[in-house]
């Protein structure tokens, strides 16, 4: 495990998080930390608990407990909007797109949150140049990638600095895969620090600084990037990449 005292300031750092959907628990005592312009991903089989992690950290599920500290302060009894303002933020999965709205209504929709402002809209379609092109565009007629991006660069206008992404590569074809790649490595290099859900082993495996491994709603072992080679027959065995 690489040397705590190695790595840069923690940003995040979560101890014994629990949580509940109803009466089903799902997390079981999560400790993981990320420090300051890190990519840290977090492994794991279907079911492992990887979605409610993030959900967790962001206070969006039924009842959660334990710690989860952001810059020191602590939020695990802070409503999700204090959480939005401290500069943290999820993007899901499902992407949560508004349809019926046009590319540039869903960019402008969410307020800036930050005190340092967010990302301009230049260096979005720097970014993302397809939304350019797509400015009047509805929501639902986007391509998969489209909306991927979209959800992204929503999240970079608001002036978030800590970016959860829950499966960013889910279903999209080989060429934005690999433009969503070089976006994260993009944004590590601008000094975003970003915790990553994702099944697509080896995109997951350039990009990271850290590894985080799931399983039943625990962590199971943690490793440097550097370290990876000798953990992959564990890798094999724990979720059969």
């Amino acid at each position: 495990m690489l040397d705590a005292s190695a790595r840069s300031t923690t940003v995040l750092d979560v101890k014994g998080l629990q949580a509940w959907y109803n009466e089903s628990h799902i997390l079981h005592g999560v400790d993981l930390d990320v420090g300051e312009g890190e990519v840290v991903t977090l492994l794991g089989r279907n079911g492992a608990g990887k979605t409610t992690t993030l959900k967790a950290i962001m206070g969006i599920v039924g009842k959660r407990s334990g710690s989860v500290a952001f810059n020191g302060q602590e939020m695990i009894r802070l409503p999700i909007e204090r959480i939005a303002r401290l500069g943290v933020a999820l993007c899901p999965e499902e992407r949560a797109i508004f349809a019926s709205l046009t590319v540039k209504e869903n960019l402008f929709l969410p307020p800036q949150i930050a005190r340092t402002g967010g990302m301009s809209i230049e260096r979005i379609y720097a970014l993302f140049p397809n939304l350019r092109e797509r400015l009047s565009s509805g929501g639902g007629k986007l391509s998969g990638g489209e909306q991927q991006m979209l959800a992204i660069a929503r999240i970079l206008r608001t002036g978030a600095r800590f970016l959860m992404l829950d499966e960013p590569t889910e279903g999209l074809a080989p060429v934005i895969i690999e433009q969503i790649g070089r976006t994260i490595a993009e944004l590590k290099r601008e000094g975003f620090t970003i915790l990553l859900v994702e099944q697509n082993f080896r995109f997951a495996s350039t990009l990271a600084d850290r590894f985080f491994v799931m399983e039943h709603g625990r962590i199971i072992d943690t490793f440097a990037s550097a370290e990876l080679d000798g953990r992959m027959g564990m890798l094999h065995e724990a979720l059969g990449v």
